[in-house]
């Protein structure tokens, strides 16, 4: 059986395929992650989220071809990346295509790596956006991510690549 929309927003659809409901992402949108490492410390970022009703914290990361059709990942990260934390890549590697949460939504998402970062500007990023730039020690991931749990932040599930080494050992 093939899956039917049953509601389409600007940026997401909702489907049904016999038995499975879930989301996708509409217009062929796609959604870069960008991990950015400078110098032994990662930037995260920390914002607000409607579905969850607290703030996350995350990696940056952005919609890839919501405004301008055929943009590439790369591109597109290198952008996100700076509105959203104000620093610029000189490159931008693609690490591979992930799925965070297959069960519920086909959307994934394209890693990459920011390289070579120049701080430009503040960041935050658009007006609404309320975004908190956090540059932290990849030595202190574990305990900075503690905190922010302990603050009643959410953590967003990509951030398990940072504390994995902990945990494996």
């Amino acid at each position: 059986m093939s899956a039917q929309t049953v509601w389409q927003g600007r940026f997401i659809a909702m489907k049904v395929d016999g038995k499975w409901e879930y989301a996708s992402r509409a217009r062929g949108i796609g959604a870069a992650v960008i991990l950015a490492i400078d110098d032994g410390d990662v930037i995260l970022v920390e914002q607000y989220r409607v579905p969850i009703g607290k703030r996350c914290l995350e990696l940056p990361a952005g919609l890839v071809g919501d405004e301008t059709e055929g943009e590439a990942v790369e591109v597109a990260a290198a952008r996100e990346l700076e509105e959203e934390t104000g620093y610029r890549p000189a490159r931008v590697e693609t690490v591979g295509f992930f799925h965070s949460s297959p069960g519920m939504v086909s959307e994934g998402f394209t890693l990459v790596r920011a390289l070579d970062l120049v701080r430009v500007s503040d960041g935050g990023g658009e007006p609404g956006e309320d975004i908190t730039v956090h540059r932290v020690a990849l030595s202190g991931i574990a305990d900075f991510v503690a905190a922010k749990r302990a603050e009643g932040v959410a953590i967003d599930v990509k951030l398990l690549m940072l504390l994995g080494p902990g945990l494996l050992g």
